[in-house]
Order: C-alpha cells, then sequence, then structure tokens
C-alpha cells in the first residue's frame, strides 16, 4: 500500500481502528505488567516479613 498524507496511513485502508487499536492495548499491557509484578513483589516481601514476626 502507498499512503498519499498521514491521514491515509492512520486509517490503514479502513483498518486503522482495529491497526492501532491493538497497539494500544499491546503497550498498555507491556506498561501494565512491570508495574503489577512490582505490587506483587513487593506484597510478597511484605508477606513473608509478617511470617517472620508472628
Amino acid at each position: 500500500m502507498q499512503w498519499t498524507n498521514a491521514s491515509e496511513f492512520f486509517a490503514m485502508g479502513g483498518y486503522g481502528l482495529y491497526v492501532w487499536g491493538s497497539f494500544g492495548v499491546c503497550f498498555a499491557a507491556m506498561m501494565a505488567e512491570p508495574l503489577l509484578v512490582r505490587h506483587r513483589r513487593k506484597q510478597a516481601i511484605r508477606q513473608i516479613q509478617q511470617s517472620k514476626d508472628a
């Protein structure tokens, strides 16, 4: 495909919503995963410390 301007590129021949939407979902998942891992790690460490104190 050849695009003559930016709006045609982003429209992706009528499939832009699906293409850019899937990129957006993938990006969100890749950003959320490290945050969730960090939260679960802190939670696990806290739980281990509590079990040692008990």
